[in-house]
C-alpha cells in the first residue's frame, strides 16, 4: 500500500484517500472525493489531479518528491490568495438577507437619494486616505481595469465615477475595497497583516451600507428608488471585480445573480414601457435617471448624470459578465432576451449598449458567442434527453459560422485600411504625458478579431466536439497567439482577453505552450494580473491531461469548471 508515497513520507499518520485525487493521495490528507475539483485542493487554490489512470509522476521514487516539493510551493504561494478570500463575506448572506433588526429606513426617491439613513452616513468615515484611495482608483485602477473605457471630456468622461463615490456610501465603500487592494500591491505591502485587516473592514462596511441600502428598496415600487438601484448595482460589480481580483470566485454567482435580478427590474419597472421593447425599456429607464446637465456659459455642452453614465457602463459590464458566465455554465446567457434589442443596431440607430466602449470588443463577436452558448445548452439537454438532431445542431451552427466569418473578413479587411485617430483640440492637454497615452482606436478591432477567432474555436468544440489537432481549430489558435503576441499592444491589454487566450490555450499543440505560458509570465506582479494566471493553470491541467481520460467528452466548459464552478475569466 505504500508503495505511491513519496520516500521519507511513510511516517506521517493523516488518513489519506485511495480513491480520491493524486494530489491528496500524494499529501496524504483525506479527500472527499468531489469532482472535478475536490474541496480540499479548492481551498487550498492547489491543482487538483483527478485523472482516471495513474500519473507518470506517481513513481515512488524521485518524480513523486519531485512532485511533493512542487505542491508544497504551490499551498506556500497561494498563501496569499486564501487571505484575500477570507476578506471577502457571502454576499448571499452580508447583503442580499436584509437584518431584521435593522431600524425602518424611510424611502427616500430621486437624484439625492443615498438609500442609507443619516446615522449611517455619519458613521462612515471620509478621511484623508479616502480621498488618496479614491484619486488612485479614478487616475490608476479604473483605467488599468477598462482601458477601453475613455468616454469624452466634452461628455463628462468619467467624471460621473468621482460625484457617485463623493455623493453615495454605497459606490464609495464598495470602491474603496478595491482600491486598498491594489494600493498595496503597488506600495508592495500586500503580505502585511494590518492591509488585510483593513481590507476586511473596509469589506464589511461596503456590505452593510449595502445592506441599509438593499433594505429600502426591498418590497416596494423600484421606480420609488430608481437612482439608488442603480448606485447599488453597480456596487455589486465593484465587489465582484474586487474579489475576482484576489481569485475569490466563491461568491461570483451570488453576485451575478445579484446584479441580474436588479437590472430586470430595473427593465420590468412599471415605467420603463416594457410593451414598447427592450430598447425602448432601456431608454426609458435612462431618461428617468436624468436630466443630462447643460455645463459651460453658453449652455452647449450636455452631460449625462452620473447615475446615466453609470446605468449605462454597469449594464454593459454586466451583459459581458453573464455571457462569459454562460459558457462555462452551459446555460443560456440569463440576459439572452435583451441582447438583440440592446446590442444589434436597429433602423440605423446605435445600439443602446455598446460594448466596445467598454471592453473593447465589438457587440457582434459577443453576441455571437451568446448565441453559441445558448446551442451548447441546448445540445446539452438534449443529450441528457436522448434526442439530439445532429442534423438540426449543425444546420444552427452553420448559421452562426457564416455570420461569424462574413463578420470578421469584414474586419479583418477595415483594419488594413484604419487611419490614424483623429485629433481632438483636447488632446493639447495630454501631449506631454506619457502615462495617460492613449490605446489606439485600431486596437479594438484587433481585440474584437481576437474573440472572434476564440468564438470559432468555441464553436467548433460544441459541434465537432475536441479534436484540438484539427486544421481549422489550430489556425484560429495560430491566429490568436500571432494577434496577441505581434499586433496588440501593450502586451497587458491580454487582461482584458482572458476568456479567448485561455480558448486558445486549451486547444493548443504542445509545441505552443512555451509561448502562451511565457505570456502569462511576463505579465508582473503575478497578483495584479490574477485571472491571467488563473487561465494558464486551467491550460496547463488541460496539457497534463492531454494524453489522459476520454478526450471524447470533453469541452471548453469541463476545462473551465476544473477550477471550480464559476471561474469568471474577465
Amino acid at each position: 500500500m505504500d508503495m505511491d508515497l513519496p520516500h521519507g513520507s511513510r511516517h506521517n499518520n493523516t488518513i489519506r484517500s485511495f480513491n480520491g485525487c493524486w494530489t491528496c493521495r500524494l499529501r496524504r490528507k483525506k479527500c472527499d472525493e468531489k469532482r472535478p475539483v475536490c474541496d480540499t485542493c479548492a481551498a487550498l487554490h492547489i491543482t487538483c489531479h483527478y485523472d482516471q489512470e495513474k500519473p507518470e509522476w506517481m513513481d515512488g521514487g524521485v518524480r513523486q518528491e519531485e512532485m511533493a516539493e512542487q505542491l508544497k510551493r504551490e499551498v506556500k504561494e497561494k498563501a496569499h490568495r486564501r487571505r484575500g478570500e477570507r476578506a471577502v463575506p457571502d454576499i448571499q448572506n452580508d447583503v442580499m438577507e436584509l437584518c431584521p433588526e435593522t431600524a425602518p429606513i424611510r424611502p427616500q426617491r430621486g437624484a439625492d437619494c443615498t438609500l442609507v439613513n443619516k446615522n449611517t452616513r455619519e458613521n462612515i468615515p471620509f478621511g484623508r486616505s479616502d480621498t488618496i484611495f479614491l484619486t488612485f482608483y479614478l487616475e490608476h485602477l479604473f483605467p488599468f481595469l477598462f482601458p477601453f473605457y475613455r468616454p469624452s471630456f466634452l461628455q463628462g468622461g468619467r467624471a460621473w465615477i468621482l460625484e457617485m463615490m463623493i455623493s453615495s456610501p454605497v459606490v464609495r465603500q464598495a470602491t474603496l475595497c478595491q482600491s486598498s487592494y491594489f494600493f498595496s500591491l503597488a506600495g508592495g505591502i500586500v503580505s502585511c497583516d494590518v492591509v488585510w485587516e483593513t481590507m476586511l473592514t473596509q469589506t464589511k462596511e461596503a456590505f452593510g451600507v449595502l445592506r441599509h441600502a438593499l433594505q429600502v428598496i426591498d418590497g416596494s415600487n423600484i421606480s420609488e428608488h430608481l437612482h439608488g438601484t442603480v448606485r447599488i448595482m453597480a456596487s455589486i460589480m465593484q465587489v465582484q471585480r474586487f474579489e475576482i481580483a484576489v481569485l475569490s470566485f466563491n461568491n461570483c454567482q451570488a453576485h451575478l445573480n445579484a446584479s441580474l435580478a436588479l437590472f430586470r427590474q430595473l427593465l420590468d419597472s412599471p415605467d420603463a414601457v416594457p410593451s414598447a421593447g427592450h430598447s425602448s425599456s432601456f431608454n426609458a429607464v435612462i431618461s428617468r435617471l436624468g436630466p443630462s446637465s447643460w455645463i459651460l456659459p453658453t449652455q452647449c455642452v450636455q452631460v449625462p448624470s452620473a447615475e446615466q453614465a453609470a446605468f449605462r457602463f454597469s449594464s454593459a459590464v454586466l451583459i459581458f459578465d453573464d455571457i462569459i458566465a454562460s459558457t462555462v455554465l452551459q446555460e443560456e446567457p440569463r440576459l439572452y432576451e435583451y441582447h438583440r434589442s440592446l446590442l444589434n443596431h436597429i433602423d440605423g440607430t446605435e445600439s443602446p449598449i455598446n460594448l466596445e466602449a467598454a471592453i473593447g470588443c465589438q457587440n457582434w463577436a459577443l453576441l455571437h458567442i451568446g448565441e453559441i452558448s445558448v446551442l451548447d445548452a441546448w445540445k446539452q439537454q438534449c443529450k441528457r434527453a436522448g434526442n439530439l438532431n445532429v442534423m438540426e445542431l449543425v444546420h444552427r451552427a452553420t448559421a452562426i459560422k457564416d455570420s461569424l466569418d462574413c463578420h470578421l473578413t469584414r474586419l479583418e479587411t477595415d483594419a488594413v485600411t484604419i487611419s490614424k485617430e483623429v485629433s481632438s483640440p483636447l488632446d493639447m492637454f495630454t501631449a506631454d504625458y506619457g502615462q495617460q497615452s492613449k490605446t489606439p482606436a485600431s486596437q479594438s478591432s484587433l481585440v474584437t478579431c481576437v474573440w472572434a477567432h476564440a468564438a470559432l474555436l468555441y464553436l467548433f468544440v460544441v459541434v465537432s466536439g475536441w479534436q484540438p489537432a484539427s486544421a481549422d481549430v489550430q489556425y484560429h489558435v495560430g491566429q490568436i497567439i500571432e494577434l496577441l503576441t505581434r499586433q496588440i499592444s501593450p502586451p497587458a491589454l491580454l487582461r482584458t482577453m482572458v476568456w479567448p487566450f485561455c480558448v486558445a490555450g486549451c486547444l493548443a499543440e504542445p509545441a505552443q505552450e512555451a509561448q502562451l505560458r511565457g505570456m502569462a509570465e511576463a505579465l508582473q506582479p503575478p497578483s495584479v494580473f490574477g485571472t491571467v494566471r488563473k487561465a494558464l493553470e486551467i491550460m496547463e491541467n488541460v496539457w497534463r491531461s492531454r494524453n489522459i481520460g476520454d478526450a471524447a467528452n470533453r469541452d471548453l466548459a469541463n476545462c473551465f469548471r476544473s477550477q471550480g464552478d464559476l471561474v469568471l475569466l474577465v
